[in-house]
């Protein structure tokens, strides 16, 4: 299987290639007799590269919920006090100090860990009761709380990091140390993918957005086969780098170079032992795929006018938000494991209100419109949506608080996301904070909880889904995470 136990039991897939390549390292260096002994040993043969699609050994630990995903990432950290996390206490308190008995002596960023108070901010937007559980939604969100009855809210997450680059990195690996596999590398070693012409793993970043930078190792395979990496589909004219061939190559002649670095692969194989050759090879036989593949899918000519209308206009826009989750929708349609949409720019230090109110008006509609269209294709069931940022934001101002103006700092202490389809309860709100929004007062969600629950629901047992790298037995949640089976239907 290409899910481990963590009994002790070689992976026979992994652990084999490694040493092989040991092998193949001693062979060629001067350490002879190191070389002679090894020979000697009774190894089987290297095992082949593991399939990637149709494979048997990719099946669950048990009867999944939801076969894929799509990750909506709100880079730099949306503020809960503003969308999902009503507090009118806060309001009322507008202008006071941040009592200690609250903050507790918790550390705060550089930004604003030396100012002579922090405020209390009051959100400036108002809130209303919506859907059968009369759940708060704040009025930056009017096509979400539409939707509200479908959505699974968790008002209790928490993390470590306090800064973008660890949080967002230890979201996305599990760890705030870079060099880890990613999410959607983790799903695509141990599950494969159903679709041999489309990568198992897709990501959109929407164009024209400033914000916190955001790296290709956050949907890096880290030490898994470099096979598993997310592809990422730009919204230029080439949507993957180089997928088509110069003037003067046709087909043909692509398909025998190809044939051809597969014979010198071969051989190379066989006197190298290096099972990144067999990677190789598989992504340039994925890229000739993808040549007629990844046109027809990003070509959006033949959605309906209605289904713009549902994702509002910006959809027919490449490279916006909107367009992403329609595009998303068609991926999974064909049958991608993972795609991952970014959208920065939550990262509101200062003009809150008037940022806010942009990041929700290019989120909001589109986002509620992939939940409703997946609905009444009869996707929703088994695809699991999840929408959130890296970590929440202050109950207090950064700088100066006016009237019409504030700030928010980073706050790692608790912050929302929300679930929909796949498996979750809809209509759940789980989780609470105090009434001035700053620390978690119940049911509190990890981010490795989260990530252990998004596993369980693709059939996974997080504790199982593990890689022998450098002698350790590494996993998503590291040694920590546990299935939140309060947020499970």
């Amino acid at each position: 299987m290409a899910t481990r136990p963590t009994d002790g039991h070689p992976n026979t897939d992994r652990d084999h290639g490694d040493s092989c390549t040991r092998r193949a390292l001693l062979a060629r260096s001067s350490l002879g007799l190191g070389a002679l002994a090894l020979a000697q040993l009774d190894l089987p043969a290297a095992a082949p590269p593991r399939p990637t699609v149709g494979d048997a050994t990719g099946a669950p630990h048990f009867a999944p919920r939801a076969q894929r995903v799509i990750y909506l990432f709100q880079s730099g950290g949306p503020s809960q006090l503003e969308t999902f996390d009503y507090k009118p206490e806060l309001v009322r308190r507008n202008g006071e100090d941040l009592p200690d008995s609250i903050r507790r002596g918790q550390r705060l960023t550089g930004m604003s860990g030396n100012q002579a108070r922090l405020p209390l901010a009051g959100p400036q937007f108002v809130f209303h009761r919506h859907g059968s559980n009369g759940t708060w939604v704040s009025e930056l969100l009017p096509h979400t709380a539409r939707i509200i009855d479908k959505l699974c809210v968790v008002r209790s997450m928490h993390t470590h990091a306090i800064n973008h680059d660890p949080a967002i990195t230890f979201f996305l690996t599990g760890s705030q140390i870079p060099g880890r596999p990613s999410l959607g590398a983790w799903l695509d070693y141990g599950l494969g993918s159903p679709n041999a012409d489309l990568p198992a793993f897709v990501v959109m970043v929407t164009k024209n957005k400033s914000g916190q930078p955001l790296y290709a190792r956050l949907w890096g395979s880290g030490f898994l086969d470099s096979r598993f990496q997310g592809v990422q589909l730009r919204a230029e004219k080439d949507p993957v780098l180089f997928l088509h061939d110069p003037p003067g190559v046709s087909r043909t002649m692509r398909r025998r170079m190809l044939d051809a670095l597969r014979d010198l692969g071969s051989l190379q194989r066989r006197s190298e032992d290096d099972p990144e050759i067999d990677s190789r090879l598989a992504q340039y036989e994925l890229a000739f795929r993808m040549q007629r593949s990844v046109p027809e899918v990003t070509d959006l000519s033949d959605e309906p006018d209605e289904v713009f209308a549902l994702y509002g206009e910006d959809a027919r826009r490449p490279g916006t938000y909107a367009a992403h989750c329609l595009l998303a929708r068609r991926l999974i349609e064909r049958g991608v494991r993972f795609v991952q949409l970014f959208h920065q720019g939550w990262d509101q230090h200062g003009n809150l209100p008037v940022a806010i109110r942009t990041q929700c008006r290019e989120t909001d509609r589109a986002s509620a419109a992939l939940v409703l269209d997946l609905e009444r294709r009869g996707l929703l069931d088994d695809t699991l949506v999840v929408w959130g940022g890296e970590f929440g934001r202050t109950n207090y101002s950064q700088g100066k608080l006016t009237a019409r103006d504030y700030g928010r700092d980073h706050h790692p202490r608790c912050f929302s996301v929300w679930l929909a389809g796949g498996g979750v309860r809809a209509g759940l709100v789980h989780g609470q904070t105090d009434e001035l929004g700053y620390n978690i007062v119940a049911d509190p969600v990890h981010v490795h909880d989260l990530q252990a629950t998004i596993l369980h629901l693709l059939g996974i047992d997080h504790e199982r889904l593990t890689f022998k790298h450098e002698g350790r037995r590494y996993r998503l949640t590291d040694v920590g995470g546990r299935v939140v089976r309060a947020l499970l239907a």
